[in-house]
């Protein structure tokens, strides 16, 4: 039997994460729907771009 390849691993920890931040998301109180667990989260690159550019 073969092992699980790298990029399968890297797929289902990006779909727990996701799925991790809506839950944490609905938790805080926010309305969530069930594809917010499936649109692309940012990377800490892009929110640090984001948040430095803003001060």
């Amino acid at each position: 039997m073969k092992g699980i390849s790298l990029e399968t691993k890297k797929a289902v920890w990006e779909k727990n994460r996701r799925s991790n931040y809506a839950a944490s998301l609905r938790l805080e109180g926010f309305d969530v729907t069930p594809d917010s667990a499936e649109r692309k989260l940012p990377s800490k690159e892009e929110l640090l771009r984001h948040y430095r550019k803003q001060d």
